[in-house]
């Protein structure tokens, strides 16, 4: 019923067991807990039900279109990327169905869709049969990314339909999202593990932990003029630009991997600053159209524990927390009139995450962070 995010041999893993019964029991002190979340969420209900679990849904900047990752395709095991119309409900595959793919975003400017896919790896068949083949045996395999050293960065032109590769780096290129005039793409890349000469404990890092080297790049939307914005021991991923475009806001992990936090920076690296100190994994931000604050995950309540936090942009206060529900709660996105929030919840009391929408209340959110205690350090940079 709970899903967790962990670390094993460095990489972030999801566990979810498996539920047993007819359905998701509620305790009586939990009932009390889901009244809770009723502040600022109402309306809920669940928008994907096909495949084993889905999630990472963003909207256009219309609000009449999502884009998401499942695990739905015929004789593939692994997340594909799907359009979903929020006005007719259709659905259709836009991922090339062979492969892993990850991280999918719908452009402000022309509607195309970025993603990472890792199809073009010769071994794509032969490593989904394995997964099969080993989710037959009966055996129940957890949920970890493995930073796939074949992962790299596409983009479906809405004009013609044509799958468009913009990263060819060696290693990891995955994790990208539009600026809001859909000019820039940030996105995260492990090339530096093959850039350079590793030194002897970093070869061990890139043997058990090669999300060690991921950093935080930028490229113009044909992918053109790639920069590295971020160079510090550890994981920084996960960016998405402010709905202004003035900063880009992502996760950044301590080097041993144990704690995250949320920072941003503006779109040349300069300024970074950290916005959370919760002495926990927090991760997937996302700025509030409003620009505001930001919706992050953390599991600030319990090492399996994850819930929705929201902060404000400029980190002063402690975060509030947001879902209250048992379950896994986490990448939480709002809708482009800020008026919704679509989030990845196990809710629902099976072993998947599957995404969900409910109606969000502003006011409420304002006047929460108000309320909320000033952080210590809050909204200074770190030396």
């Amino acid at each position: 019923m709970l899903q967790s995010l962990r670390r094993v041999s460095g990489r972030l893993v999801f566990v979810l067991p498996i539920v047993l019964g007819g359905g998701l029991a509620v305790p009586a002190a939990a009932e009390q807990e889901l009244e809770d979340e009723s502040r600022f969420l109402s309306r809920i209900r669940r928008l994907t039900v096909e495949g084993k679990r889905a999630g990472e849904g963003y909207f256009s900047p219309d609000g009449k279109e999502m884009v998401f990752q499942s695990e739905r395709e015929p004789g593939n095991p692994f997340f594909q990327i799907y359009l979903l119309s929020l006005e007719t409900g259709d659905t259709r595959r836009v991922s090339p169905g062979q492969g892993k793919t990850t991280c999918a975003f719908i452009s402000g400017k022309n509607g195309d869709i970025l993603f990472a896919s890792t199809h073009l790896d010769p071994r794509s068949l032969e490593l989904q049969q394995a997964e099969i083949d080993f989710r037959e045996s009966g055996q129940e395999r957890r949920y970890e990314w493995d930073y796939d050293p074949f992962m790299d960065v596409f983009v479906e032109r809405r004009s013609d339909g044509e799958l468009v590769r913009l990263t060819d780096a060696q290693g990891y290129d995955a994790e990208g999202s539009w600026s809001p005039d859909g000019e820039w793409i940030v996105f995260t890349s492990m090339r530096d593990m093959f850039d350079r000469e590793l030194s002897d404990r970093e070869s061990r890092l890139a043997e058990i932990d090669p999300s060690y080297f991921a950093e935080i790049y930028i490229m113009r939307a044909d992918g053109s003029e790639q920069r590295r914005l971020t160079d510090v021991a550890g994981y920084d991923g996960g960016p998405f630009f402010f709905p202004d475009g003035s900063r880009i806001i992502w996760r950044r992990f301590s080097e041993d991997g144990l704690i995250a936090d949320i920072w941003s920076m503006k779109p040349d690296g300069a300024d970074q600053r950290r916005l959370t100190d919760f002495g926990a994994m927090s991760w997937a931000p996302y700025v509030h159209p409003s620009g505001e604050y930001v919706l992050f995950a953390s599991n600030k309540l319990g090492f399996s524990n994850f819930e929705v936090y929201m902060v404000d942009v400029a980190g002063r206060k402690e975060p509030v927390r947001i879902t209250t529900t048992d379950g896994f709660d986490g990448l939480p996105v709002p809708t482009p009139d800020g008026a919704g929030l679509a989030w990845t919840s196990s809710r629902h009391g099976e072993a998947g995450g599957q995404i969900y929408l409910a109606d969000w209340n502003h006011d409420e959110a304002l006047a929460a962070l108000r309320e909320a205690p000033v952080r210590a350090g809050g909204g200074e940079t770190p030396e």
